[in-house]
């Protein structure tokens, strides 16, 4: 059975700095004629920074759509066109002031499927040196260390409720399993 929808036209009805909205008419599987709205975005990484002593790095930082803190791994959105290992370098050095001498891409989670084209990579990243933080203007967030059993037992008490970095732990919980 043929499940694909096709784009018969579309209109953007927002372009922002990085995410574009458009409103799309489609025609569905069974021949009639259906609407979509979405939304366009470049995809972002995540990752899972783990320092010598086996904790990863992690942070605290505001959201403004949700009002409030939480607290994640290290993340931030690809530019357009750039590669997605150099989007997670550059974003472990400005977010926690670390670089990695080794990297290793984890899985791709698509976040939004229902509304959305965003992908995000996960990485982790090991054999880590501090060189500063570089963080963006108008940035602010505080980095710390949280060992993985502490941040599995966060993410059960409802304190790690981001699900960008909880996929992420529970991917890495598993992989750390099968690397051994």
């Amino acid at each position: 059975m043929d499940l694909k929808e096709t784009r018969l036209d579309s209109k953007a009805v927002y372009e922002g700095d990085f995410i574009k909205v458009f409103k799309d008419n489609v025609q569905l599987p069974d021949g009639s004629v259906g609407m979509r709205e979405h939304i366009a975005h470049p995809g972002a990484v995540a990752v899972l920074a783990i320092l010598d002593n086996g904790d990863l790095l992690m942070e605290r930082q505001f959201r403004y759509a949700p009002q409030r803190d939480f607290l994640e791994l290290p993340a931030g959105k690809i530019e357009y066109g750039e590669d997605i290992l150099l989007t997670a370098q550059r974003e472990l050095l400005e977010e926690t002031g670390y670089i990695a001498s080794s990297w290793t891409h984890l899985t791709t989670a698509w976040p939004g499927i229902g509304f959305s084209n965003e992908r995000m990579e996960y990485y982790v990243a090991r054999g880590l040196t501090y060189q500063g933080q570089q963080l963006d203007e108008g940035e602010f967030l505080e980095v710390f260390e949280l060992s993985l059993s502490d941040a599995l037992d966060w993410i059960r008490q409802g304190k790690i409720n981001d699900s960008k970095t909880m996929v992420g732990i529970f991917w890495l919980e598993k992989m750390l399993n099968d690397w051994k």
